[in-house]
Formats: structure tokens, C-alpha cells, sequence
């Protein structure tokens, strides 16, 4: 396959380079500017591009499949780096092939792949197809769509000579399933394959999921002004989505806002509910920098803190730095989930029903990559923690008070002798807003 004239770096000609992560694990990591300059070396688009492409080709060469067939808008751009639009999440609209050592194709919705072919220099201009297929199911089977790209996937497997491998698909309408099986292809679970090329961040990854922590440190602090008496829960939230997004936000998937009575059990939502003296709230910040997310938890006290509410949150931080203190590379997680409470310590009759309490879980494209640390699931089928993995870990506790409850989170990343934490906003102690 030829090379397009000025471009030198068609991914069909990675390297073994490619795969380096090109980490530098010096006093602490920065947190660049977000703007583009001539005087700093930042973040560096085609090494990230030529980074996930090759991660995902090597995770491709370690499974069994020949293939991989993609609907999951964070690994189509974890591959191909497109992106239309938040829209896009459940829209099932959009995919992605690859196959062999050939360049990604993408079928992307209506005029989106013009855009591409004009600038997304990095892919074939001929592998950028317009195409939709069911999007979820409101252009019914019956239109043939499925049929059609199914018939056009397989030739296309086909001609790369990989008819004979599994295709490795992370999820599709049960139409689509369908489809390409009468095509004869033999489909695989790809998301398994994804979520291991993803896994291990370059230094890009990381510099972009810094950038994102550093942009809820800020909100953090103005939740920290604003949190009084008469302010709303969904006032918070309203301010922190108008923050984030001035401050370049491509996504606020979701903010928690919860206060008082609301604590406990943990609803995971918001309400209208006004902030009073004396509550305790807790806040969990989900959105992305570049498609890099954030998920990071606050408690705050307001005015003033009971002797239990206290104790809640002594407890918590004490559960949150014991587990922080065992991340380094070679330890496996459930070393990490035991120095966490069992579910019938906190109350509950099972680890399912205590499960994302006391959590840890992988940051990259998507708010949930691996590893998944937790009682519910790391005592019997542990992993490996690995130097370049970026993940959330998050604690939970009750006050005796029935009601009140601490809920802290901190971002971390696994370098070579241990880990460093990202979320830097003040939680070694109850932070107590507009205290009286």
C-alpha cells in the first residue's frame, strides 16, 4: 500500500518503536499546559496515534482471532482516533475493521467520513466509508443494512486473507451478530483484546489523564466556595459542567451530587435537595480531556462536622491509603482488596451488594478499563498490576449517625517502584466548607 504524498506516517508502517510507552518517571509527573507550543514537548498526537494502533496490533497477534470488528466508540478511537461527538455513545451507529497488519477502516455516520478523508491524514482516505448499520435497532433488520456491511466486512476479511481466524467482535446489535454469522465468520469476544492492548498507557495517555485531574482539582476548589446553605445539589452540578467545559471538557459524563440524609445507602445521582448546616456531601467528577477520563471523589462537611461524621471519614482515608501503599508493579489485586473491609463489615450480606464501595478500576478512554479491583471479584481471579497502568481507587464509609457517610477517590499511576497520585485536591483531612 502506497503512502499518501506528504505523509509520513501511514500506520500500515509501524515499527517496534511504536510500541515503546516512552515514559520518564523524573520528581513528579507534569501536568502540561493544554495548548499547543514550540517551547515544551507535550503532548505528541502521532506518537499517541502509532502508540494505541500498535498496542492494539500486538494484543491482536496474542489472541486467537484474525480480525477485529469494532462498535465501541472508545475503541474505534483507541484505534483509528476518530471522534464525532459525544452524541455518538449509544448510538451503535459507527464501526471499525481491522485485519492483519492492514490499516483501520471506518465506517463512519453520513458526511463524517469526508471529514476524515480531508483531515485524518493518519488513515487511507480509501478506508474512510460512510455507513450505519442498525443504531440500536431504529432502522429495523428488515432494511437489509446489516446484511449489506456484513457481506462488505467478510469480502474485505476475506481479501486480507484471514477468513480462517476468528473475528473478534466487543459488541454489536443482535441483528449484526446475526449477519455475520451467515456471512460465515466466526465471532469471538474482541472486547477481551481491546481491554488488554489498553491496559498499559504511553507517556501521551498519561500527560492527557494528568490534564484531565488537574482540571477537577480547580472544580473541586470552587465546589469547596460554593458549598453553603440554600446552594442545591443541582446547582453544583450546574456549575462544575459550565467549569469543566470552559476549560476544555469534551465530556461531563456524570456528576455526583450527594448530600445529608442522601449519603447513605450511596444513591449514585443527584437531586434538588438543598444543602443544609452541618450535612455531609460527597461528589464524584466523571468527565474527559481529549477522551481521557476523570473519576474523582470529594467529601466536604458543611459549616461544621459531628464527632461520627468525623470518624467516617478518618476511617475512609485510613482504608483509601492502605490500598494506595500496595499499588506497585508485580503485586496482583487482590493483595490490594484485602486491606479493604468485607461487605458484612460495612452492613451488607454480600460483596455484590457492597460492590463499587471500595473500588478500583482502570482510567484510559473509557471511565472502566482494567484492572477491576474488588472483593466481588479480585480474591478468586486476580491481575497483575503492571508499571504504566492508570486506575481510580475509591473508599466508602458510614457514619454511625445512620445517615452521613465519607467517599473518597484518588487517581493513581503505576510507575516503576511504586505509584503516583493525580488527584491532588486536599483530602488528607475532613474538609470543612464555609466552616462557621
Amino acid at each position: 500500500m502506497s503512502e499518501r504524498p506528504g505523509n509520513a506516517l501511514m500506520p500500515n508502517l509501524l515499527t517496534p518503536m511504536d510500541l515503546e510507552p516512552n515514559w520518564e518517571w523524573r520528581d513528579k509527573l507534569p501536568a502540561h499546559g493544554h495548548m499547543s507550543v514550540d517551547f515544551e514537548r507535550r503532548i505528541d498526537h502521532d506518537r499517541l496515534r502509532r502508540y494505541r494502533l500498535a498496542r492494539t496490533r500486538q494484543s491482536l497477534i496474542n489472541s486467537n482471532a484474525g480480525t477485529l470488528l469494532l462498535f465501541d466508540v472508545n475503541n474505534i478511537r483507541y484505534v483509528s482516533a476518530t471522534k464525532i461527538g459525544e452524541w455518538e455513545r449509544d448510538k451503535m451507529c459507527r464501526f471499525c475493521l481491522l485485519t492483519g497488519d492492514d490499516s483501520p477502516y471506518v465506517w463512519d455516520f453520513g458526511s463524517a467520513a469526508e471529514h476524515h478523508k480531508r483531515h485524518s491524514d493518519w488513515l487511507e482516505p480509501s478506508h474512510c466509508l460512510a455507513g450505519v448499520v442498525g443504531m440500536r435497532g431504529t432502522i429495523p433488520p428488515e432494511f437489509g443494512l446489516m446484511q449489506k456491511y456484513a457481506k462488505q466486512i467478510a469480502g474485505l476479511i476475506r481479501d486480507a486473507g484471514m477468513a480462517d481466524m476468528p473475528v473478534g467482535v466487543d459488541y454489536a446489535e443482535t441483528a449484526m451478530f446475526h449477519a455475520l454469522q451467515q456471512e460465515g465468520l466466526n465471532v469471538v469476544d474482541g472486547q477481551q483484546i481491546m481491554l488488554a492492548a489498553r491496559e498499559i498507557k504511553n507517556t501521551d495517555e498519561i500527560q492527557l489523564l494528568t490534564q484531565a485531574a488537574a482540571m477537577v482539582d480547580g472544580v473541586y476548589h470552587m465546589i469547596y466556595e460554593e458549598l453553603k446553605p440554600g446552594i442545591r445539589e443541582n446547582d453544583i452540578v450546574a456549575l462544575s459542567n459550565k467549569m469543566l467545559y470552559e476549560m476544555g471538557s469534551d465530556d461531563v459524563e456524570a456528576i455526583n451530587a450527594i448530600s445529608g440524609e442522601r449519603c447513605n445507602p450511596h444513591p449514585h445521582n443527584f437531586t434538588d435537595r438543598l444543602i443544609r448546616p452541618g450535612d455531609q456531601a460527597f461528589f464524584d467528577i466523571l468527565q474527559s480531556y481529549q477522551g481521557y477520563r476523570t473519576c474523582y471523589y470529594r467529601t466536604f462537611n458543611v459549616g461544621r462536622a459531628t464527632p461520627s461524621q468525623n470518624d467516617a471519614y478518618v476511617k475512609a482515608r485510613e482504608w483509601i491509603d492502605a490500598s494506595i501503599a500496595m499499588i506497585k508493579p508485580g503485586v496482583s489485586t487482590d493483595k490490594v482488596a484485602e486491606v479493604w473491609p468485607t461487605a458484612q463489615e460495612l452492613g451488607f450480606a454480600s460483596e455484590d451488594q457492597a460492590f463499587g464501595l471500595q473500588f478500583g478500576h482502570g482510567l484510559g478512554l473509557a471511565l472502566h478499563e482494567r484492572p477491576i479491583i474488588s472483593r466481588a471479584v479480585s480474591m478468586d481471579h486476580p491481575m497483575e498490576i503492571k508499571t504504566g497502568m492508570v486506575f481510580a481507587l475509591e473508599t466508602y464509609c458510614p457514619a454511625t449517625d445512620g445517615y452521613s457517610a465519607a467517599r473518597i477517590e484518588e487517581e493513581v499511576v503505576v510507575t516503576e517502584n511504586g505509584c503516583e497520585v493525580i488527584s491532588l485536591f486536599p483530602a488528607e483531612e475532613l474538609p470543612i466548607a464555609n466552616r462557621y
